[in-house]
């Protein structure tokens, strides 16, 4: 299965440890297009050595050929928000992950009807448990 795992980078790298984790989980019996959020090398700048719109459109292609997208929406980001607008106008099943550390999800994705697998985690461990259980079922 081919995976576009969505997390903030331009909004935050706090959670770079968390990225690197669930995407090294994901790799263990799937591809995952974007597997450069999990590296630590990559600063709130992004990959600033390519334009803007390269980026994107490398990225909506990724979206176009992935078989599911996985958010982890705990750090608010634009970037993620545009990327699950895109997923929901391809069609594509979703996962978003938040966790509950006192911030809230967006009411944007929240609200949206067609975002029906969004779960609170605590520990990387729960959200591996969350990812193991639906991925199975997709």
């Amino acid at each position: 299965m081919k995976i576009y795992f969505a997390a903030s980078i331009r909004g935050g790298r706090n959670d770079v440890e968390i990225y690197k984790e669930l995407i090294n989980y994901l790799k263990n019996d799937h591809q995952v297009l974007t597997e450069h959020i999990g590296d630590y090398n990559l600063s709130i700048q992004g990959q600033n050595q390519l334009k803007d719109s390269f980026i994107r459109n490398r990225d909506i292609d990724w979206l176009k050929q992935s078989d599911i997208v996985i958010a982890e929406a705990t750090n608010p980001s634009l970037g993620v928000g545009y990327e699950l607008a895109m997923a929901e106008r391809l069609n594509k099943p979703v996962i978003v992950l938040h966790r509950s550390n006192g911030t809230q999800l967006s009411a944007m994705i929240a609200g949206t009807e067609y975002f029906t697998k969004i779960f609170e985690y605590q520990t990387v461990e729960e959200a591996e448990k969350i990812l193991g259980k639906e991925l199975k079922r997709s």
